[in-house]
């Protein structure tokens, strides 16, 4: 499947504001994927990670962890009309704020390590697992674990038509409780070397939609809608001019992700950072037992789900051809 983009459009869109030579550059290691740091990132990962001590960090004692903090010494500050504890407040300006280590065209590795907090079954009788991803930014010398990342996307506030296949609707509920994002194949091959680095599973293909001819993947981007979750918001900049991102303080907030959807002169290609948690889902060998890398019926691989809490753009893309059809599942 092809997004019909140009095959520099990530480079054009994204890093107008860069000089000349940083966008030779840039456009070089986003084109020549054997060329870029990705692989250096995982080595230097895999050998430094705090979840990478010899031993299975699935196993590890918490309690040892230097961004564990005390709850007897925990501070409770506000961030955004919400009280959270004095590191994970820095964590959240850190990346939301400040926008700083996201995954992006033409950035820095970001410096972030990537833990799995464990793995619970929902009930039933199938065999996946899930588990949630912790990030622990380096933040001046301090680490500080936070639930989410940061990563350059555009978002497809398109319409979608609901067809049927085999009586089953297809995208339904496109726009309310999921939207596709598109992000270079490089950058999501980054996400998915510091999540080996610091899990140790192999990461699935299963959800991502791949477009080799433009170097371009596609993800299922989830949604809350608002019932046990707040709903994504959706900020945008001030500047009408602005082709970068400085910090928040340069945004507003106009809605949620659902509500701006509907307004017809959003429904468009939105380019920007998309900020997401990050589950796994892993294929176990029953329902009763965890699974364990490497063990009897249990797959090598695990599947990545994104669910988009907040983006912020600086305006809208025609570059990309949107999906109009359901690529990978039925909904």
């Amino acid at each position: 499947m092809s997004f019909g983009a140009p095959e520099d459009y990530f480079h054009r869109i994204m890093a107008a504001s860069v000089s000349g030579q940083e966008q030779e550059r840039s456009k070089e290691a986003f084109f020549c994927p054997q060329q870029t740091d990705a692989v250096k990132a995982y080595e230097y990962l895999e050998k430094y990670s705090p979840t990478n001590n010899g031993d299975d960090p699935q196993k590890r004692d918490k309690a040892k962890n230097e961004y564990e903090e005390s709850p007897s010494k925990r501070r409770m500050v506000q961030w955004r009309g919400n009280y959270v504890s004095e590191r994970e407040a820095k964590a959240l300006r850190h990346v939301f704020d400040d926008m700083k280590d996201h995954f992006g065209h033409h950035r820095s590795d970001p410096d972030v390590s990537v833990i799995l907090t464990g793995l619970t079954h929902p009930g039933g009788r199938e065999r996946t697992w899930e588990g949630d991803l912790d990030f622990i930014y380096n933040i001046r010398g301090e680490r500080c674990k936070l639930a989410y990342i940061g990563m350059e996307i555009c978002i497809d506030l398109i319409p979608k038509l609901v067809n049927k296949r085999d009586g089953r609707p297809l995208l339904r509920d496109y726009g309310k409780t999921w939207v596709y994002a598109y992000l270079p194949e490089i950058t999501m091959h980054k996400v998915k070397s510091y999540v080996r680095a610091g899990t140790g599973w192999e990461i699935s293909d299963e959800g991502i939609i791949e477009d080799p001819n433009r170097n371009l993947v596609a993800i299922e981007a989830r949604m809350h809608d608002g019932l046990r979750q707040p709903k994504p918001s959706f900020w945008v900049t001030e500047n009408d001019d602005a082709t970068s991102f400085k910090d928040s303080s340069s945004f507003s907030r106009i809605g949620s992700v659902q509500s701006v959807q509907k307004d017809t002169d959003q429904q468009q290609i939105h380019r920007g950072i998309g900020f997401f948690s990050v589950s796994m889902e892993i294929d176990g060998s029953s329902s009763k037992v965890k699974p364990i890398r490497g063990a009897k019926g249990v797959d090598d691989d695990a599947t990545l789900i994104f669910t988009l809490t907040s983006f912020s753009t600086w305006g809208v893309t025609d570059s990309i051809a949107p999906i109009v059809h359901g690529a990978s599942l039925y909904y």
